[in-house]
Order: structure tokens, then sequence, then C-alpha cells
């Protein structure tokens, strides 16, 4: 999981996260194999190396996890609620978690999403002002 940036060692950190709201498809919430398709589909998409794959069903939704050898993906879903959780979070330059999480999203088709980012390299950014 290390990758170095410019910085001699700096860990590139990208975490891309959001909320998924009311599916055109409301049975994919709770759809474990097709869940566990996208996100393979989208951490290969987004040139992430799959280690392991885990699931499971509850009975009001899925959570499908995804280990990379860059860090992970993760989906949680309430389909009661027509709501899901989405992180794609990676660890070095080469992989793109905004790839992975835009075809995520354009896979499972919901009306609405917010997305967030959030820098998690070693590296700090520099402070505003100077």
């Amino acid at each position: 999981m290390l990758e170095t940036s410019a910085e001699p060692d700096a860990v590139v950190g990208r975490h891309v996260y959001g909320n998924l709201y009311g599916f055109k498809d409301p049975g994919v919430l709770l759809d474990e194999a097709r869940l566990r398709r996208v996100l393979v589909e989208a951490a290969r998409r987004a040139n992430m190396t799959v280690a392991d794959v885990m699931s499971m069903t509850r009975p009001d939704g899925v959570s499908v996890i995804v280990l990379v050898l860059e860090s992970h993906l993760a989906i949680h879903t309430w389909a009661r609620e027509g709501y899901a959780t989405l992180d794609v979070y990676t660890c070095g330059a080469k992989s793109d978690p905004w790839r992975a999480f835009d075809y995520i999203v354009k896979e499972l088709r919901p009306r609405f999403y917010t997305v967030n980012y959030s820098d998690r390299s070693s590296s700090p950014p520099p402070s505003p002002g100077l």
C-alpha cells in the first residue's frame, strides 16, 4: 500500500465516499451477487488489485467489502429506506478512486447521491495563506 508521490517517502491516500438514495431498481440493494460483481469490476477499472471479497446479507440489506492491495471499496445498503453508503479508499498514485466511485454510481443508478473527498496522504496540504 505504500506508493510514493513526488515527495520521497510520501503515501498518497485518496478517499471518495458518499450516500446513494432512491434507486431506479430497488432490488439491487438486496442483490449480493450483483453488488459483488459491480464493486470488483469498479476496482478493476480503477487500476486496483483485488485481494479478497467479503459480503453479508441482512434482512434489510447487504454489505460488500472488496479488499484491494491499494486499500478497499465498501458498500452498505438498506433496502427499506432505499439507501446505501459507498466508500472507495486508495493508497497510491496509480489507482483512481473517482473512476471506481463513478462506475458504481452508473451501474446502481440511484436517483440522487452525494460525494465527498478526503486527502488521506502522509504529506500535509499547504497551510492556508502561505
